[in-house]
């Protein structure tokens, strides 16, 4: 079956199941789900930390960091911080223009540092403040009885609903976040660490052109790679492309790229990337030619545990232009990126003429990672880096070529807010992969991708409609998934999950079969 073959099955499927009903229902497949009841009046969880050693999910959401145990969700209610802001605090927010709701302290960062602490910031009222959670004990270092606080300016953003996205690597954290109490900077940023090593991006449009952050991932090289190359840290996310010209912002999906050894220019660029490259992300339903130009989500996963070179990015989009709600899933790969960032680059000088004479590339090729051949050359550091190569990477930061995906999966009717990806053992020919996708509704969607075979399995309410999935986990065969008022812990692999024939026999691609002895459905080695 081709993909577009597929993609029209799964349509046609979808259409018999909203009038059939054979989602799973929450009594019979005994998932735990956690609300008020166990929450108390504390709401809006937006960050998910998760301790797969002991199982540990630490909660970050308004005025509060809980910690729930995973293998004991029934059994005792979560630990709680309160962390909030001063009444004086909060009506100095007030008297700035800002909503009561919004002036409060929202918890958008949760990072192990790797010490057994947790780097926790918040918005804080609009003026964003990190402090240090003792995993062990579950409580926030103080000194003389206060917390322990310092800026969390350019570490999480100063609103509780502006888009952001933070990843910690090697104990140093990299975001990308706005900068400003009225949001109208964005920095991607180096933001802990040594002070002359924290550098962020350029202040320009070409650099970043009023961006929404979605995600970001820390790629590291195995140790030994022949070249000597760099680590990297990629992010995701849309901007308003400058290199149209069009009758309205025309949103872009975009991956940038920058390398963790990087500590800025000598002169030009100082404190600043000097390797910040970036790419258009193109999802595209292939027969139709239509793009899906908004991404919402990204999931990071190795394809070959251990391989660096295997990490591929499962991208949730939807369309600026579309009236009616709709969902696509495309996948790119680590190398497809690589090779674009380094292909050209493109040229944004504008030019009353057709023809425009692109500038020479510089050697060395401006915005690479540091790597055995360049150390060799005498640029141990990029303080070291001639002004051309910097001159030249500050001008053009954005590449020709785009990076491009056919959708794995396109949905109408329905707006996937989160998604994770579970890859199943078997060959690169016959790799198969279960998508968990979250609506805006509060329900989680299981789909199978067996080669070119898309399979919806079935689709579980969880919350109420008025609560969309925020965050996806997958975690020992379940799914912690969670709202602003809720978690949930479901079952996510086995075959003993599909529990009519019919179900059981949509998941075949994935080794199961359904046994009219035992009335179940069963894990099958045959083909």
């Amino acid at each position: 079956m081709t993909l577009s073959g597929a993609i029209l099955s799964l349509l046609a499927l979808l259409v018999f199941l909203s009038a059939g009903s054979s989602a799973a229902t929450l009594s019979a497949r005994r998932d735990t789900i956690l609300g008020s009841e166990t929450f108390g009046d504390v709401a809006n969880f937006s960050t998910f930390l998760l301790d797969r050693t002991s199982g540990m999910l630490f909660l970050g959401a308004r005025d509060a960091i809980l910690a729930v145990d995973t293998k004991k969700l029934n059994e005792k209610n979560p630990l709680k911080i309160i962390w909030d802001v001063s009444d004086d605090k909060r009506k100095s927010c007030e008297g700035k223009g800002k909503t009561e709701g919004d002036c409060r302290n929202y918890i958008r960062l949760l990072e192990f540092l790797g010490d057994g602490r947790i780097y926790v910031c918040g918005t804080y009222a609009f003026d964003p403040q990190c402090a240090f959670l003792n995993a062990t004990t579950f409580t926030l270092e103080e000194v003389d009885g206060v917390v322990r606080m310092e800026s969390g300016k350019g570490k999480c953003p100063f609103e509780p609903s502006q888009h952001y996205t933070a990843i910690m690597a090697d104990g140093l954290l990299y975001t990308a976040a706005t900068s400003n109490f009225l949001g109208t900077l964005f920095d991607i940023s180096r933001a802990t660490g040594p002070e002359q090593e924290r550098i962020r991006t350029e202040r320009s449009i070409n650099w970043l052109s009023d961006p929404e952050f979605v995600s970001s991932a820390f790629i590291e090289q195995s140790a030994g790679n022949p070249t000597g190359d760099d680590d990297k840290i990629y992010f995701f996310f849309n901007e308003v492309a400058k290199e149209y010209d069009f009758y309205t912002k025309v949103k872009v999906p975009r991956v940038a790229r920058v390398c963790k050894s990087d500590v800025g220019g000598m002169k030009t660029l100082q404190r600043r990337w000097t390797t910040f490259l970036k790419a258009q992300l193109v999802c595209e339903d292939k027969p139709s030619g239509q793009r899906y130009n908004v991404l919402t989500d990204v999931f990071t996963m190795q394809h070959i545990p251990g391989d660096p070179s295997s990490t591929h990015f499962y991208g949730l989009f939807t369309s600026q232009w579309e009236q009616v709600d709709l969902s696509a899933v495309c996948v790119f790969s680590l190398s497809d990126i690589s090779k674009v960032l380094d292909g050209p680059f493109k040229e944004l000088k504008k030019s009353c003429d057709n023809w425009i004479n692109h500038e020479p590339i510089p050697s060395p090729r401006p915005g690479q990672c540091l790597n055995s051949a360049l150390k060799a050359e005498g640029f141990e550091s990029s303080l070291k880096l001639p002004d051309k190569v910097l001159t030249f990477v500050r001008d053009h930061p954005l590449m020709e070529n785009s990076v491009t995906a056919a959708s794995l999966l396109v949905r109408k009717g329905i707006s996937y807010t989160k998604l994770a990806v579970n890859l199943k053992d078997g060959s690169e020919e016959r790799r198969a992969a279960v998508l968990y996708l979250g609506t805006d509704r509060g329900e989680l969607h299981q789909v199978a991708v067996v080669g070119q075979n898309v399979t919806l399995l079935q689709e579980t309410p969880l919350f109420t409609s008025q609560e969309p999935v925020n965050n996806i986990l997958l975690h020992k065969g379940h799914a912690l998934v969670g709202s602003p008022l809720s978690l949930a812990c479901v079952q996510a692999e086995g075959c003993a999950l599909y529990r009519s024939c019919e179900v059981c026999a949509r998941a075949r691609g994935l080794g199961c079969v359904w046994s009219t002895k035992e009335e179940a459905c069963k894990p099958t080695t045959e083909e």
